[in-house]
């Protein structure tokens, strides 16, 4: 059984609550030892609804931040903010004050729900509700509030994530109660969870394809199971002692399992569905994987955080002499989900439907990512409407027939990732911008300019490099601060270069910009084929 009521599924307490009422002794999460049915976790959530709500006098919360490890809390927090029909806004209790800063002050949060794993969570700018697992526990033995319905409509905000921004400061993504149903409806349907069933989490309530690990199982009565940091590790041994089925991660994973010598023939036996998304997934990971989970389809995924979640899908055929073979190595992304759009601008996809969220929490940040309905640049003067095309920054090929690079998609287009038109990158499936990571580097002491690279490693990943100039400046008899250690006061542990080169000058092209090839030359010469980060 895959869907419950689906027809009637307009907000993400929708999928939850028709699902609890339909399974309620199933069992909805698996955290270590501790498991809850879906009555017990529905019952979890009531309490710390009411508690938000006493902790708001007068108010039902608007947003509120969650700020919270892989703990009952945490789960029972994002579906309580749910149930209360306000925005859930995910904050990293491993990210610097710094950043969770930023993010608390944009979202413009009303209150922020903490189970206490983060040192600095007193110290954002909204008030903040501690609620432990030992306190959650003590509050599931009392009686359940009665709660008012859920006013949610699908219009409404059911999260808000922030990515990279290239000016230095994140960007927050506003997703739709309608955005992340409709892709729901397609992706849940796609992969067959159900009853009994058990389902990987990898993911970051920071990162977006945590949303789907979350409702693939709670639309469907399966189980969710959430990964400790040792399973983390252990990729292959977190997926056969727990038994799961469906599996979704980021594909370094599976250079993770190799370098292990994990990847055994049969060593995943239970796995019957396996997707791979957030960077690009290569035919030799594909095939690795398909070896050790010789019973499980294997998807490719690809989409922006902008597109909720995913945009597009390929599966593998069963039989590894069936397979495109794309130049570049990779699987193809595939075709866009049933419901979306797309077309070409210079070889960029450009993509509009239900999925394609509505514009920047920042207006200011839409500038020069839409395309009008006909595919001029879009006026940021201008209201957005739905007809408009979201630029992913993303260039795409088709699998057969001549290149393209300009006009409308056909339906059911199989596309192939050919990289990025700007200076983003995926780092162990994280959406990062280069000038990001740049800023922070020119705003430490004693450094004038930066330039950041992403260059390959030689097990198929990607890692971050980068050169600097100016710590030569810093005055005499002052020790030389560590860059690394000082941007971890700013910037989450992927977005911290593996390796850091001093230079006198950063090279120029003829035209006095910043010649990035040559930079890349520099750091490969420097540094030769990336291994693992040093610290």
């Amino acid at each position: 059984m895959t869907h419950v009521l689906e027809d009637q599924r307009h907000t993400l307490d929708d999928w939850f609550t028709q699902t609890a009422a339909a399974f309620p002794r199933a069992t909805a999460l698996e955290l270590g030892d501790t498991r809850l049915t879906y009555s017990e976790l529905a019952t979890r959530a009531d309490q710390v609804a009411a508690r938000l709500l006493d902790f708001t006098p007068g108010n039902r919360p608007r947003r509120v931040g969650l700020l919270a490890a892989r703990t009952p809390v945490a789960y029972a927090g994002y579906l309580a903010v749910q149930r209360l029909g306000a925005t859930v806004v995910p904050l990293g209790p491993g990210f610097p004050l710094t950043r969770n800063t930023r993010v608390a002050a944009a979202a413009d949060l009303d209150a922020i729900l903490t189970d206490g794993s983060c040192d600095h969570a007193e110290r954002l700018p909204a008030p903040v509700l501690t609620l432990t697992a030992t306190a959650l526990d003590t509050l599931a033995d009392t009686t359940p509030p009665a709660l008012p319905s859920s006013p949610a409509t699908p219009d409404d905000l059911a999260y808000i994530l922030f990515t990279s921004g290239s000016t230095g400061t994140p960007k927050g993504v506003p997703v739709s109660h309608r955005n992340v149903c409709t892709y729901l409806a397609h992706a849940v349907a796609r992969h067959g969870p159900g009853p009994g069933d058990r389902l990987s989490q990898t993911f970051d309530l920071t990162f977006d394809p945590s949303v789907l690990d979350l409702y693939a199982a709670w639309g469907t009565g399966a189980t969710l199971v959430p990964a400790t940091r040792a399973d983390l590790l252990r990729p292959v041994r977190y997926a056969a002692t727990r038994a799961l089925t469906h599996w979704n991660s980021v594909p370094s994973v599976i250079t993770l399992a190799q370098r292990l010598r994990a990847l055994k023939p049969g060593s995943m036996p239970s796995l019957r569905r396996s997707m791979f998304c957030g960077e690009p997934l290569t035919l030799r990971q594909a095939h690795a994987w398909t070896l050790a989970a010789e019973h499980s389809t294997v998807d490719n995924a690809y989409g922006p955080t902008e597109l909720t979640i995913t945009c597009t899908g390929h599966r593998l055929p069963p039989h590894a002499g069936s397979w495109p073979r794309p130049a570049n190595g990779t699987v193809p992304i595939g075709s866009l989900h049933p419901t979306l759009e797309g077309r070409l601008h210079d070889g960029e996809l450009c993509v509009r439907g239900p999925q394609r969220f509505a514009g920047y929490l920042d207006p200011a940040d839409n500038t020069g990512r839409f395309l009008t309905p006909d595919g001029a640049p879009h006026d940021p003067t201008t209201p957005l409407t739905h007809a408009h095309w979201y630029r992913t920054g993303d260039r795409v090929g088709t699998l057969a027939g001549p290149p393209r690079t300009d006009g409308p998609l056909p339906p059911s287009t199989p596309l192939v990732h050919l990289g990025r038109v700007d200076q983003q990158v995926q780092i162990h499936g994280y959406r990062v911008e280069l000038g990001e990571v740049e800023a922070a580097l020119r705003a430490l002491p004693g450094i004038l300019d930066a330039v950041v690279i992403a260059l390959p490693t030689p097990d198929g990943s990607t890692e971050l490099a980068a050169v600097h100039t100016g710590m030569d400046g810093t005055p005499a008899g002052e020790p030389v601060p560590d860059p690394r250690t000082a941007l971890r006061q700013t910037l989450p542990p992927y977005m911290i270069p593996a390796h850091l080169t001093a230079v006198a000058a950063i090279p120029l092209t003829s035209n006095g910009k910043t010649d990035r090839e040559a930079v890349k030359r520099l750091l490969t010469t420097a540094w030769g084929p990336l291994h693992m980060h040093p610290g």
